[in-house]
Formats: structure tokens, sequence, C-alpha cells
């Protein structure tokens, strides 16, 4: 353990967290002074209470979007940015213990949150507040800025973009160590296409995931199930619908999945022959995720495209289909977009945007990645870790110099958005010493 963060720091952010689980956090309807629910709210005010009791200057913007709290002093501002929100529990029987206790069990931290992203900004809030416990004084300010709506569009971080002082430098303890220094541009859209009197499908998942199950309830069922065992494609009845089987993983990683959307709808595409959005995806796009077979070999240091169709919906009106697509960091976004367009014109399609969130980049031999990677290195042992590049998206990508840092160590179990969300008092531990010592190089040598 670091001699920077002692016991007592340790046994205080254990109490902080779990005051923080203890407050579920998840997206309600807007109230007056709380445009993501009334619990959210509750959290930011927890979060904001306990830096006031820990000495720190406090600030809850008005309207409820965002707070912060700072210690230090100086023209620089050393940013870490979290968020309090979190998604709901879900079924609560797929729990093994109360998923808002924050109770130590096998040694973990147990509760929604506790991972992603309570755990990690109690980690690095205590870890900043021993090093003033050892007697350090910090030569710029340190600014903790807490966001409300993670989960959902990004609003809150985006208000307080609008509002306040911009950042000198930082990272979000919102991923895994070592450093990310790179994530993939996101961009979610619609395509848009005629509908059809014949073909009925209304099938799919969230626009960032993979989806595992494709039902068709419409008509020509045999020549269907025939198409896809033709095609080797798994697949089961239940009552009057065909399910056509896949395997789920997160849009950043579709490639690794299989999509049950795209199989289907290659199926449909043998059966129902001359429908243009349909040989969109059984003559053009198939099923490479990388999406090789539109836009070509789209790729840079940062990786491939991901090219993720979420949903297909088609009904006499129109067929809509979800895409997400992870753009590499150095790829010109609009000209892409141009090409999309393009292409898709020939099967019928427009696109239709939906979010967009630019990429992060920092390069890789900056003082601050050098700097985070040390300090990884020499808590850790690891001397063989890089910084890595991610398709996810973390707030670090809102702010300028900024990259994601923390707080889970390569070896802890996932449980973040699953049921019995837990993580390890060790690993919080090595979380604080790494912050710590992070902290201690960049605002105090």
């Amino acid at each position: 353990m670091s001699e920077l963060v002692q016991a007592a720091d340790r046994e205080a952010a254990l109490k902080a967290l779990k005051k923080m689980i203890a407050v579920p956090s998840y997206n309600e309807p807007a109230e007056p002074g709380a445009p993501f629910g009334p619990k959210i709210k509750l959290a930011l005010a927890e979060i904001l209470k306990i830096c006031a009791e820990l000495g720190y200057q406090t600030y809850q913007d008005p309207n409820g979007y965002y707070g912060y709290a700072e210690t230090g002093s100086g023209k620089e501002t050393f940013g870490i940015i979290g968020h309090v929100d979190t998604v709901p529990a879900g079924d609560l029987s797929t729990w093994i213990h109360d998923p808002f206790s924050g109770e130590i069990i096998d040694n973990a931290v147990y509760g929604r949150g506790a991972q992603d992203d309570k755990g990690p900004v109690v980690a690095a809030l205590f870890a900043v507040k021993a090093l003033e416990n050892r007697g350090f004084k910090f030569k710029q300010k340190i600014r903790f800025i807490f966001g409300t709506d993670e989960e959902i569009l990004w609003r809150g971080i985006a208000q307080y973009n609008k509002k306040e002082e911009s950042i000198t430098q930082g990272f979000s303890p919102d991923a895994s160590f070592p450093v990310t220094y790179a994530e993939k541009g996101l961009q979610q859209a619609y395509l848009v296409g005629p509908g059809s009197d014949e073909i009925t499908v209304d099938t799919g998942s969230a626009f960032n995931a993979v989806p595992d199950r494709a039902e068709y309830f419409g008509s020509k069922q045999a020549e269907v199930k025939a198409a896809l065992a033709k095609r080797g494609f798994a697949y089961h009845e239940e009552d009057s619908k065909i399910v056509v089987e896949g395997k789920a993983i997160h849009a950043m990683l579709a490639p690794k999945g299989v999509n049950a959307v795209l199989r289907l709808a290659c199926a449909l595409d043998d059966v129902f022959e001359g429908f243009l959005p349909l040989d969109f995806i059984g003559k053009c796009f198939k099923e490479d995720a990388t999406g090789k077979n539109l836009l070509g070999d789209v790729q840079d240091e940062s990786g491939h495209l991901t090219f993720n169709i979420s949903s297909l919906k088609i009904t006499p009106k129109e067929t809509r289909m979800q895409i997400d697509l992870r753009v590499p960091v150095t790829i010109n976004h609009e000209a892409l977009l141009d090409r999309l367009r393009q292409k898709v014109k020939d099967y019928d399609l427009i696109y239709e945007p939906f979010d967009y969130l630019a990429p992060l980049y920092v390069p890789k031999d900056t003082a601050l990645v050098q700097t985070l990677m040390q300090v990884y290195q020499k808590n850790t042992g690891d001397m063989t870790a890089q910084p890595q590049v991610s398709g996810g998206a973390t707030f670090a990508r809102t702010m300028p110099n900024c990259v994601a840092f923390g707080g889970m160590l390569p070896k802890t179990p996932d449980y973040m958005h699953q049921a019995n969300e837990q993580w390890p008092v060790d690993d919080m531990f090595k979380a604080m010493d790494i912050f710590a010592e992070a902290v201690k190089k960049l605002c105090v040598d």
C-alpha cells in the first residue's frame, strides 16, 4: 500500500461510498430543479455535502444539471470528471443483496454504482484529500466535476461546458487502467426508406447493443425458415413466430457478436426479392460489422470502424434501421458520413442523424499520458502495459487534454450495469493509491 493514502483515508472513503450507493440515482421524469428526476438531484447533493465536509468549496448548478468541488489554487485547473447517476437496478430478484446497501460483503463494496461510477469518484476524491492530509500543497486548482446524465444523453455535462470555465487538463475515473488516450467518435443515426405491404418486421434492441434475438411474425414463414437453414443461421419457433438467434455484445465490439437482426434481414432478402432496403443488408452490408463491404477499410491507430445495425422495422409506411458507428479518431467524420449518404441512396435509404459524440484523442507522447502510465506501472508492477484505445465513451472526451484513467484494474471483474454490482475493496484501495500519486506528480511536484 502507498504511504500517501493511509488507513483512515481508506475507511473514510468506504463510509462515503456507502452513503452514495444508498441514494438510488437513475433517470426519472424531470421536476423543477431536477432535470433528471429527484433521485439524481439527491445524489448530487450528497456528493457535494461529502465534499463540503472535507473542506472543499462546492457549487451546485441552480437548475440541477451539474455540480463541482474545488481545492487548491492557481491559474490552471486540473479536472477530475465523473458522474453520480447510474442505470436502474433492474429486476431485484436477480440481486443477492440489497443494491442500495453499500455493504462490504466478501471483501467487496456491494451495490449499484460501486463500479460505475460512484466508487471511482469517491476513490479519487479521498485520494486527493489524502495528499492534503499528508501536508502537500497543490500548484493549481483541482476541480471535481460531477455529471448527472452520463447514462442517458450527457445533457448535464453539456450544460457545464456551456456555463463554466474550461479545465487545463485532467482525467475521468470511469473506465479501466492504465490510460485510455483515444476514444472513437460515436455516431448514432437512422436509415429510413420506403415501406412494404408484403413484409412486416419490428425487431431489434438499443443503439449500442448487438441484438441476440430477432423475431419474425410475417408471411412466408416456411420460405424464411428454409432461407435461414440454407445460410446456417440458428433459429427456433415460438408460437406463431420465428426467432433468429445471435450473440449479444456492446456495439463497440460489434464484430465479436452475432447480429440476429442482420441474419433475419439476409434471410428475408432471399425470400422477398427486389425490395431495395433489404438488398442493402442482404447484398451489400451482409454481416460485416466493420462496415467494410459498404464503406471500405476504415481504420487508424485506434482500430477499425465498427458499424452496428441494431434494429429493423418495416411497415407499409416506411423501413427504419438504427445504426451505431464507432469512428476511428483521425478519420474525417463528415467525409465518412457523406460517403455513407451516397452509398445508401442506391438502396432507397436516407440517412437521418440522431446523436454524435466527438472522439477523444490525446497523443501518447504527451506529458499527461506519459505521467499517468508511469504512475500506473510503478504502483502495479505491470511494466508491459500500454496506453489503450476504446470504442466506448467517457466524459473525458468532453474536456480538453483529458483522458480516461481507472478506476477498474485489468483484473477487476466487470459488474457494470449488471446485477450484483460490486467492487473488491483491495482494488478500490489500489485505485486510491494510483490516483493519489498521479495527482501528486501532476499537481504538486
